[in-house]
């Protein structure tokens, strides 16, 4: 497995029920989710609208309906096109919510090699596919049921997952699983390394070695994995991590922008400005 770092370290849910469905949008509420994996599985559920999706090293359109599917270990973000919004819901769980006994079958045989990557599920499904009614349905059950919570919604919503496996897996036919790629187990790698510390100076020539590349390499091999350049994945990260802690703290912006790497509070404010709109103190009181 990666190293966890790189890992996104939310908790979902509680300890007892680990799941939960988070409502997005972009760029309501920012304009890109960056590249990042996680242990648990997530599906993406466009609501309404249209953007962009990375899954893997797939770049896929998203609209309306759409559902993408991500088990553990996937790496995967989200991007606005140009003057379009998309509305979506993230819905979040651990697969050990699923699992039976040692003895039961559903654990053994599905739940599990899904989980160690074992066990391939098709990316995405949308509104045209065949047995796509019943996936939505199972989500859609899952969304309702967490929003009236009725005595046993828990089980409810624990059925509606498994049946929305059921017929993911039921479907024919389904891609070949398959362990990371060298190429990918070296990105996350270095995504780990940049998501550790996004304050360090971060340079091509300092990535470049660390991969045992030449620096005009590494770049070509980085845009063809992450459909960016280094150093706009990297401003598109830290800015991320701005936004982010913008929203989620009280810690002054010129903090703020340290933390993410920004050694000069202007350049802060206009990189910012450039790539939300507004600035970090209008951004922040938006969203008080």
């Amino acid at each position: 497995m990666p190293s966890a770092q790189l890992r996104e370290n939310k908790h979902h849910g509680s300890a007892l029920f680990p799941f939960n469905i988070y409502p997005c949008t972009i760029p309501g509420d920012f304009l890109s989710v960056p590249l990042h994996w996680q242990n648990s599985m997530e599906i993406i559920y466009i609501k309404r609208g249209r953007g962009q999706a990375r899954v893997g090293l797939d770049t896929l359109p998203a609209a309306a309906g759409d559902i993408f599917i991500l088990p553990p270990g996937r790496l995967h973000g989200l991007r606005q096109l140009p003057g379009a919004q998309m509305e979506y819901e993230n819905i979040i769980f651990s697969l050990d919510f699923l699992f039976g006994g040692p003895d039961d079958i559903c654990t053994q045989q599905y739940l599990l090699p899904l989980q160690a990557g074992r066990l391939a599920l098709p990316g995405r499904q949308t509104p045209a596919d065949a047995g796509y009614l019943p996936l939505a349905a199972a989500l859609q059950e899952a969304e309702a049921l967490c929003a009236a919570r009725p005595n046993g919604y828990e089980l409810g919503v624990k059925a509606a997952l498994l049946r929305f496996l059921s017929l993911l897996l039921g479907a024919q036919p389904l891609p070949p699983a398959r362990p990371d790629s060298p190429d990918t187990t070296r990105l996350k790698a270095l995504l780990a390394t940049m998501q550790a510390d996004l304050a360090a100076p971060l340079t091509v020539a300092w990535a470049a070695e660390s991969c045992g590349w030449s620096a005009s390499h590494f770049m070509r091999w980085f845009k063809r994995m992450t459909g960016l350049g280094f150093a706009a994945f990297l401003n598109e990260q830290r800015l991320a991590q701005a936004a982010e802690a913008l929203r989620g703290t009280d810690d002054k912006i010129l903090d703020i922008a340290g933390q993410a790497g920004f050694e000069n509070l202007s350049n802060f404010n206009r990189q910012f400005k450039a790539r939300y709109g507004v600035t970090p103190r209008a951004y922040r009181g938006a969203d008080r």
